[in-house]
């Protein structure tokens, strides 16, 4: 109750503008939830970025750099350091080397470094009251709809469910292949959606294992038992594919966005001693981290694969709507 009624103070302060709101200099597309992690923002985030990219819109991706070392405004290099940066800044970067991805606390100041941008893509920014997006785009997740969930600390939601009313784009995250029309308006009616509020529906696509390391050896993707290492807010789903092809024999589960330690690393090589044959398998977003892991033995080196993911719409009709869309509002 009284999270939820500091979250109805707060926003009531910015919409009747006694708290000021500024709005950058720049077109600006953010991309946030609700909820505590979990809803793919990042896939989703280089979904918008191949669009803008293929119709010459020159953006940059501004985000905070959760858990970074670094202060103040900073430039992400290609080869950053997860550590010093972030994990998902990081991954972006190495991703679009020939964009700009930079990190800033103060996402007002972040927005004014990056004036000679087309547009800035803004991560995870939704709760930023001190910045006016020109479009707004919140993720909710099929398997966690918010209607069913909680305000923290007795659920994952870190903003008031009512705040959907206030987002330009609605995208309901990792759907099976196929919504029928009336699943699909049950969910608009739950939401509580405007008429004229777009509600779209996407999906995540695993692609093919890649080598963590530059000295991986392909011949373990091949092996048929699998050592799963996590550290995201919800592994469900990856293991759930990952069982589809292999037999998960041990897994190392840690909290998102976890630094990975010695102990974790020890960890790791006990249980490719046990299990020699095995791979290593991590998400893109570990990946990022576990780089920065000094002395990582060269038995785990070999075996450590990364899935990438990609989002995608359950239809052309609908990535056709929403690219026009967002291109119309920038």
């Amino acid at each position: 109750m009284i999270y939820g009624l500091a979250l109805k103070i707060r926003h009531f302060f910015y919409d009747k503008g006694w708290k000021k709101s500024f709005s950058p200099h720049v077109p600006t597309l953010c991309v946030g939830n609700v909820t505590a992690g979990g809803t793919g923002k990042t896939p989703h985030v280089e979904m918008i970025l191949r669009m803008l990219i293929a119709h010459w819109k020159q953006p940059a991706v501004l985000s905070r750099g959760y858990k970074r070392k670094s202060k103040g405004f900073q430039i992400v290099p290609h080869d950053g350091s997860a550590l010093q940066y972030g994990d998902e800044p990081v991954q972006m970067a190495r991703k679009f080397p020939d964009i700009t991805v930079a990190v800033d606390k103060d996402r007002v100041h972040g927005c004014e470094q990056l004036r000679g941008a087309g547009v800035i893509v803004l991560d995870d920014a939704f709760q930023y009251r001190r910045l006016q997006p020109t479009l707004s785009i919140v993720l909710v997740d099929y398997h966690r709809p918010i209607f069913k969930d909680r305000l923290l600390p007795w659920g994952r939601l870190r903003d008031l469910p009512s705040r959907l009313k206030k987002a330009d784009t609605v995208m309901v995250t990792k759907c099976p292949a196929y919504l029928d029309e009336e699943e699909r308006a049950s969910w608009r009616k739950h939401l509580k959606l405007s008429a004229d509020q777009p509600l779209f529906f996407t999906t995540l696509r695993y692609t093919s294992p890649v080598g963590v390391f530059p000295d991986a050896d392909p011949h373990y993707m091949y092996s048929k038992q699998c050592i799963p290492i996590t550290g995201i807010a919800r592994n469900k789903p990856f293991l759930d594919y990952l069982s589809d092809s292999y037999r998960i024999v041990r897994s190392l589960q840690l909290p998102d966005h976890h630094a990975f330690t010695r102990a974790d690393i020890r960890k790791m090589a006990s249980a490719v001693k046990k299990q020699p044959t095995a791979c290593l398998m991590t998400t893109e977003k570990d990946a990022q981290r576990l780089r920065d892991c000094k002395n990582m033995p060269e038995a785990i080196r070999k075996r450590l694969f990364y899935i990438p993911i990609e989002a995608t719409f359950l239809t052309p009709e609908e990535e056709e709507a929403f690219s026009n869309g967002m291109l119309a509002a920038l």
